[in-house]
């Protein structure tokens, strides 16, 4: 509710017909019924990408389309939790609410309210949001991930493709000031001037175009789909 005069706002009152739309759906329609976790999460994988191609195309138009699908997943997920009585969407958005601002100490104080000024530093706003994270991961109890819960590394999904992982555990690992190996154009210029005949041998090839592109700022998925895209049209 709106708590400056208790009406709903626009945005409540559409959420609110979503979840029921979409509880509607599990309750009469026989493939909606059908959907679990797992099922869903190829979905979820498809929609995140068509997402990132609506904002890389320049197509703003499909993008409230594409966000729409993003959200389905969530409402669905939360749905399939609370007929389980584990949570529901409401428990999602407070629970997310919550981090926000106890990872955001620069801008709330820990009952919510605005502090009284705000830092101006990025790398101080970072460097925040990185300790309250390692915080909760030490915290954690019964974390399971390819890290350890006090590794600069935890939390980064496995399932990320390898050039968007590669250069999240560079980004990290800088963070925390661990060495970061000189390379990166000797093997990218290697590669070009002979044959690459080994799996090893590739996998040291495009981490040193990670590292490249993590030192002048650029993001190598993105421009590998660019150049796939690229590839596409011309074909």
């Amino acid at each position: 509710m709106n708590g400056n005069d208790g009406r709903a706002t626009s945005t409540e009152l559409e959420v609110a017909r979503l979840v029921g739309v979409i509880a509607a759906l599990r309750e009469h329609c026989l493939w909606t019924a059908a959907l679990t976790h797992d099922s869903l999460t190829t979905y979820l994988l498809e929609e995140s990408h068509e997402l990132i191609e609506a904002i890389e195309s320049g197509h703003g138009e499909d993008i409230a389309g594409e966000l729409g699908d993003i959200l389905l997943q969530v409402v669905l997920h939360a749905r399939l939790a609370e007929e389980a009585g584990s949570f529901n969407l409401a428990d999602v958005a407070r629970g997310l609410s919550e981090k926000m601002i106890r990872r955001s100490p620069h801008v709330f104080r820990p009952d919510g309210t605005l502090q009284d000024s705000f830092p101006a530093s990025l790398a101080e706003i970072e460097a925040t949001w990185e300790r309250i994270k390692a915080e909760e991961r030490a915290a954690a109890s019964g974390t399971e991930g390819v890290a350890a819960p006090d590794s600069p590394f935890a939390g980064i999904a496995a399932s990320l493709p390898a050039l968007a992982m590669a250069q999240k555990s560079v980004e990290r690992a800088q963070r925390a000031g661990l060495g970061i190996p000189e390379t990166g154009r000797a093997e990218t210029e290697g590669a070009a001037a002979g044959p690459i005949d080994s799996e090893d041998e590739l996998g040291k090839v495009l981490f040193g175009v990670v590292l490249q592109a993590e030192r002048r700022g650029l993001d190598a998925e993105r421009a590998l789909r660019a150049a796939v895209r690229e590839f596409q049209d011309r074909a």
